[in-house]
């Protein structure tokens, strides 16, 4: 029996799907990257916004067509998507076979063993006699063995699972329950065997991660994650992704600073930055706050990079919140930044605001932002045009003739690119670290070319 994976949503989804990986291929079923050549497809989905909905419901389509014109016999559908509309997956998409909510990702074998039996008795399941596991999310274990779906050299690090801070916009709380910590000790033994296995940029992730630990240690506790992490293997990238602002402690601060390892980066989602609109959204904190804790970064962590997102179209947002948000952006100068529009998501506080905002009006004031963000990304790449970068190089596209990979700067399917050309002997293995002098700047990615080890001004022979 061969089993396809579809993963769809975020880093943390990712890691669901390799933990179902491992325990599926420990079982003995064999794992096709083929769609069309699989017998059982499961698809772990997304369901945060509407967007991701429209994927997931999209890649079910995709594959019930497989099995109804194909070879492919059973479909599971796993994730945000069934944990939040188990009731209606079954009767609206009769094709898929079985359900498993976000706390039943350990039950798939489980899942797959019950199609198994239900494709070889060649019987049609009615909706309630179809597998389905919706154990509790807030007590399910956490973290798992895993088969590594990134580059071997890369690799992301959950260290929470949930979240408490009820933003009035979020069904993650209800999807994925309250913040709940993992063991120090389990994630120092994970990044160990990572670090055995070759990993070169560790990225470490949660809904919220300046939460790690209060729930287990009685304070917030990533920076001393991070400081065992570092002593208990050789990582050479450290990467913080989903840290709010009210919990950037002087402790992490800190710890950004002085950890040579700890890449200075940080993903920073402040949402907006009227009081007005931070005091709906139900967000921790002010303005006040949000303006003091860039200063701090940027006045304690010189040349640390700074992403964040931005939310438009809230209920309630007027021209002059609005205003007060393009303000900001323009004068504060992020390195990074995303912009999305309000999703109205049932079973969300939001969803029942009044003053619900135009879609087209929500749209026009995402395209003001990410016109304004695009000149200051051009802006400060320009600024790079003839310095040298370390980039961890992640392949070759023999398209463009160029290696690519990825600065300090850049995190992994979220920012930029470092194209660059090798005129040295032999190839440059992905994962290798390379020095490469930029050049020249297309849109959001650097253009250059990497220096050998006698290189001192980035000169390559035959060039003035």
């Amino acid at each position: 029996m061969k089993v396809g994976f579809i993963s769809l949503g975020c880093p943390k989804n990712q890691l669901d799907t390799e933990v179902m990986l491992h325990e599926v291929v420990e079982a003995g079923y064999e794992i096709t990257p083929e769609d069309i050549d699989a017998d059982i497809i499961i698809i772990n989905t997304c369901a945060f916004i509407e967007s991701a909905k429209k994927e997931a419901i999209d890649n079910i389509l995709d594959v019930a067509w497989l099995k109804e014109n194909r070879s492919l016999k059973g479909i599971i559908v796993t994730g945000c998507l069934a944990e939040r509309y188990r009731e209606q997956i079954f009767e609206e998409m009769p094709e898929v076979d079985a359900l498993l909510g976000v706390g039943g990702i350990h039950h798939i074998v489980d899942a797959v063993r019950a199609v198994e039996k239900q494709i070889e008795s060649r019987r049609a399941c009615s909706a309630a006699e179809k597998y389905r596991c919706f154990d509790d999310k807030n007590a399910v274990a956490l973290g798992g063995d895993r088969v590594l779906t990134t580059p071997e050299f890369a690799a992301y690090l959950k260290i929470a699972e949930g979240c408490d801070n009820r933003c009035a916009y979020c069904a993650i709380p209800s999807i994925r329950g309250g913040f709940r910590s993992r063991p120090m000790e389990d994630l120092v033994a994970e990044a160990k065997d990572l670090d055995a296995l070759g990993v070169k940029e560790l990225t470490v992730i949660a809904q919220d991660i300046t939460r790690y630990g209060k729930d287990l240690y009685g304070h917030y506790a990533l920076a001393e994650l991070l400081r065992k992490i570092t002593e208990a293997t050789s990582i050479p990238w450290i990467r913080l992704l989903y840290c709010y602002p009210d919990k950037v402690t002087d402790e992490l601060v800190a710890e950004i600073r002085d950890n040579p390892r700890i890449l200075k980066y940080i993903d920073l989602p402040l949402q907006h930055i009227s009081d007005h609109m931070l005091k709906a959204m139900n967000r921790h904190g002010d303005s006040a706050m949000i303006r003091d804790v860039v200063a701090k970064l940027r006045r304690e962590v010189p040349g640390i990079i700074i992403r964040t997102t931005f939310m438009v179209g809230f209920p309630g947002e007027t021209e002059e919140d609005f205003d007060q948000l393009a303000a900001f952006m323009k004068e504060t100068r992020f390195d990074r930044a995303g912009v999305f529009t309000y999703s109205r998501e049932e079973g969300t506080p939001a969803y029942d605001f009044p003053d619900q905002i135009d879609e087209q009006v929500k749209q026009d004031r995402m395209d003001i932002l990410m016109r304004e963000q695009m000149v200051i990304n051009t802006e400060l790449n320009q600024s790079k045009v003839g310095s040298v970068i370390t980039v961890l190089c992640e392949d070759y596209d023999p398209v463009n003739e160029a290696y690519f990979g990825r600065s300090a700067a850049d995190a992994p399917d979220i920012d930029g690119k470092v194209f660059f050309r090798w005129r040295g002997e032999g190839r440059i293995a992905p994962g290798t670290m390379v020095r490469v002098k930029v050049r020249e700047v297309v849109d959001y990615d650097l253009y250059g070319f990497a220096m050998s080890d006698t290189d001192t001004d980035g000169t390559l022979p035959g060039q003035a």
